[in-house]
């Protein structure tokens, strides 16, 4: 059984940091690419960021180019999203995935990120 169980969540200040992570189990891990989405309210989903399976190529949405930074272990099944200078509009759910060439994709339940004084 295939788990996606993101952790790191959690109430920040504006330009506070915070490091997202995200434990894979029952797959292939080194195999998948891996995404962290957002969902705020009333909002529809948004890629923020992508890590190729290597962990050698990565991609941003350009609202968090420069503040957040992908990464991943793939000895750990783990990967992190962390995120700088964060400010209001970054208050959303944030899911991880994993995607297998597009044969086979997964979701975590996601984790709350809220940034409010």
């Amino acid at each position: 059984q295939v788990q996606l169980v993101e952790s790191g969540g959690g109430l920040v200040q504006p330009g506070g940091s915070l490091r997202l992570s995200c434990a894979a189990s029952g797959l292939t891990f080194s195999s998948y690419g891996m995404s962290w989405y957002r969902q705020a309210p009333g909002k529809e989903r948004e890629l923020v960021a992508f890590i190729s399976i290597t962990g050698r190529s990565a991609s941003y949405a350009d609202s968090v180019k420069g503040r957040f930074t992908i990464s991943r272990d793939n000895a750990q099944n783990t990967v992190y999203l962390q995120m700088n200078s964060l400010k209001p509009e970054d208050t959303a759910v944030y899911y991880c995935k994993a995607n297998l060439q597009s044969i086979k994709t997964y979701w975590g339940q996601g984790t709350q990120v809220t940034v409010s004084s």
